[in-house]
């Protein structure tokens, strides 16, 4: 590559071996997918740990909101349940020849630019260049088009790196379906996605599974583990080889405004890529679940804290959901992506193709379901939290998370109040809060160094962390800020 940008010092053999067609030159191997492959590493114990994961633990399915109307609702991305799964074909020969030659030479000067120009100084070519192919309905295995080698861009790079390690899933039970998505965590067919994509929102506990890869290979597959808890799910390809895991990025590392591509299969069109921004961090939110755990002992949410849980919405009306008795708290990454029903379980990913989050909701602007649609505010689990989850579910089947011990509510809706923050009301004897010092009337304003305007945050950023995790908390007491640290129980699922 370093001789191609200086023609000037080549000798002349030089300069002719250059000009022979690029489809006759070596490509090098640091940039071939099968490189890409590799250099994420073996994925998933007793294998090493996830492709490109660090080391730190912390890391449309459209809801119809409850809030009165016009105001914003929630809405889980995925499954897109009432659609058509799109099983993706075969590519001819002559497709594999159409995206050769120079075209590849020139994907592989883009993905040279996402290892080094867009991942410094942000967000280079943000527009997306992903181009369906223009007779099929899901694009399937040719699904990078490449027309013009000339103005191949860097999203073209990502989406090439990317799209092989993304799966279209079909979940089934009965008469009720849907699809959504799932990223690759290891060669022999480890999957991560969302618990409501694999349990259909908690209709099913034993759902039929088929899961198509980007290049066009359909597998049955069965459910590892789920945590609901975090929405999260492990399930595994039978009989799988080969495959191409994705990179982990660390999350906890990003900026506002760092440059988003989120993959997936959104109204079961398998293999779709979108573009944007991180839009915010650190994002609560709180959606109903039939599938989450029963919240009888689950103190930090006793209290709705003004945030009134959304449920899940059933795109049209195949699938008959059954009723939510509890609801979740987690953090996300806020994204203006465009994210959509069947989205749920798919990658989002940063400027170099690697994982920062686990598409898992939506909002709208509110009305019926129909209405459903991305409006340029989705959300995403962080690769931190997916990271550990899947680690957990795949060792033991199941993962944990941390329990503070205290009935919590809005520190801005007591009266008289000055400040938000999560307010304590009580706390558990023997609890984490109660072993750290915390009582009732504090008001904690900061865990672990990530602010918190009410419950819902507090609740997102206990449940995000592994139980016997460590965490420093700042709070008010009579008016002075003072810091405690605790070390959190485990929540019962």
């Amino acid at each position: 590559m370093s001789d191609q940008h200086t023609p000037d010092d080549r000798t002349p053999d030089a300069q002719r071996a250059a000009e022979q067609p690029a489809d006759q030159t070596s490509t090098p191997a640091a940039t071939t997918p099968d490189a890409s492959a590799a250099s994420a590493g073996a994925a998933i114990p007793p294998r090493p740990p996830l492709p490109g994961a660090s080391e730190g633990a912390g890391s449309a399915f459209h809801t119809q909101p409850t809030q009165p109307y016009g105001q914003p609702g929630l809405h889980a991305a995925g499954p897109s349940y009432g659609q058509p799964f799109v099983t993706a074909t075969a590519p001819e020969p002559h497709d594999r020849g159409k995206v050769g030659g120079a075209k590849i030479a020139a994907i592989l000067i883009a993905a040279a630019l996402v290892g080094g120009a867009a991942g410094v100084g942000g967000a280079a070519a943000v527009g997306s260049s992903f181009v369906a192919a223009p007779a099929s309905q899901s694009a399937g295995p040719s699904s990078i088009t490449v027309n013009n080698p000339d103005s191949v861009n860097a999203t073209t790079a990502i989406a090439t790196k990317v799209l092989p390690s993304v799966v279209t899933i079909s979940a089934s039970s009965g008469t009720s379906g849907g699809t959504g998505s799932g990223v690759i965590l290891s060669d022999d067919g480890y999957v991560l996605t969302n618990t409501h994509v694999v349990t259909l929102d908690g209709a099913t506990g034993d759902p039929r599974l088929s899961v198509t890869t980007s290049d066009g290979r359909v597998y049955a597959a069965t459910v590892v583990g789920t945590d609901p808890t975090y929405d999260l799910a492990v399930i595994k390809l039978t009989d799988a080889s080969g495959l191409t895991p994705i990179e982990f990025a660390d999350s906890s590392k990003l900026n506002v405004g760092d440059q988003t591509v989120a993959v997936g299969a959104p109204l079961g069109l398998s293999n779709t890529v979108t573009t944007g921004i991180v839009s915010a961090l650190n994002r609560s939110i709180q959606i109903a679940s039939s599938a989450a755990p029963d919240s009888e002992g689950d103190t930090e949410q006793s209290t709705p804290g003004g945030r009134t849980p959304f449920e899940f919405d059933f795109g049209q009306g195949q699938q008959t959901p059954s009723q939510a008795t509890s609801s979740i708290a987690i953090s996300v990454i806020q994204t203006d992506a465009a994210i959509n029903p069947g989205n749920s379980g798919g990658a989002l990913v940063d400027g170099e193709g690697r994982l920062i989050g686990i598409n898992v909701a939506i909002a709208s602007a509110g009305g019926t379901s129909t209405e459903a649609g991305s409006i340029g505010v989705g959300f995403a689990i962080p690769s931190t939290v997916a990271e550990r989850v899947a680690n957990e579910i795949i060792d033991d089947g199941a993962a944990t998370h941390g329990l503070l011990g205290a009935t919590v509510g809005d520190a801005a809706a007591a009266e008289g109040a000055t400040r938000a923050g999560a307010l304590i009301n009580e706390v558990t004897a023997g609890g984490a809060a109660a072993e750290g010092g915390l009582r009732g009337g504090d008001i904690v304003t900061e865990f672990n160094g990530i602010a918190i305007t009410d419950q819902v945050d507090l609740t997102a950023q206990v449940r995000a962390l592994a139980a016997g995790s460590e965490a420093k908390v700042t709070y008010l007491r009579d008016g002075r800020e003072q810091t405690a640290t605790v070390t959190l129980g485990e929540l019962q699922q």
